[in-house]
């Protein structure tokens, strides 16, 4: 006979079976973007309030255009994950749902829109 306590059946799973992976996730992004958005803000500030061909020959080029793209992935997803944990926190029934998929859907456009338009300035 097997007998399994609550706290042996629960050891490593947490409630909803996905929160260890949930803070790692956080935490992965969060420390990628800690490097990468000062790096992106100086490239986007030295190229802000200059002619529209300085911009776009400064967005061209590999490293701004990846550097643009990484950061454009990593803080909509971060923003996604860390939107529908407060929203699941605090809102109840069909709001909860609609809230969800409200941020969900906002960051899916911000990265389609972003990322179309760094493809119209690199290539």
């Amino acid at each position: 006979m097997r007998y399994l306590t609550d706290r042996k059946r629960a050891m490593g799973k947490g409630s909803a079976r996905s929160g260890t992976e949930h803070h790692w996730y956080m935490t992965v992004t969060s420390v990628a973007l800690a490097f990468m958005i000062p790096t992106w803000v100086y490239i986007f500030g030295s190229a802000l309030g200059g002619t529209q061909a300085e911009v776009v020959a400064t967005f061209a080029r590999p490293f701004p255009a990846i550097l643009t793209a990484l950061v454009l992935f990593a803080s909509m997803g971060h923003f996604a994950k860390g939107a529908t944990m407060m929203i699941e926190d605090y809102a109840k029934g069909s709001a909860r749902r609609a809230l969800v998929i409200l941020a969900i859907t906002l960051s899916y456009a911000i990265t389609a829109t972003g990322l179309f338009a760094l493809v119209r300035i690199a290539l």
